[in-house]
């Protein structure tokens, strides 16, 4: 995982999670890389490479104002559908097939919640995967919609006042 500004006041996490041996599965975790070259002097901004997190990437989530979070999401669409869900508009189902294995994301949420500790706002923006087969490489369809997806989270960060 890498970190940046831990500390800082009205911190926005970007949360990218997902296993990148398993070819689309790991998008989340792309994302946040390419995001490091563009968000670099952004004090309040910090990149959390997630992989398959589990309980480790709670303190993350407990020191968000803001959390965003990117992942591949099965929700029965094409390849390359492109997800957004804010707050309440989260259906549980999304929460739960995000992709860690220790822990569902949603015990997680839930486990900052009673701590008392949770963020003021979530956004979870996902693709629907075409392949979680073993590889490095996206498959064509989600590759080909990469750029969209990159364009989503950009856009939820200038809603939030966030100009790379």
């Amino acid at each position: 995982m890498f970190y940046t500004n831990f500390m800082s006041q009205n911190k926005i996490v970007i949360l990218g999670i997902g296993n990148i041996l398993l070819s689309d599965e790991g998008i989340g975790v792309k994302v946040v890389k390419d995001l490091e070259k563009r968000l670099k002097s952004i004090e309040n901004v910090e990149l959390v490479d997630g992989g398959v997190g589990g309980f480790s990437l709670l303190p993350f989530i407990e020191s968000a104002e803001k959390l965003l979070v990117i992942d591949a999401i099965s929700g029965n669409s094409p390849p390359g559908t492109i997800y957004k869900f804010k707050n309440e508009e989260i259906p549980s189902q999304t929460i739960e097939k995000i992709s860690l294995h220790e822990i569902s994301f949603s015990d997680i949420l839930t486990l900052a919640k009673l701590r008392g500790k949770y963020p003021k706002e979530i956004v979870i923006i996902g693709i629907e995967p075409e392949s979680l087969e073993m590889g490095i490489e996206l498959s064509e369809l989600v590759k080909a919609n990469y750029e969209k997806l990159i364009e989503e989270v950009l856009k939820q960060l200038e809603e939030w006042g966030i100009k790379p």
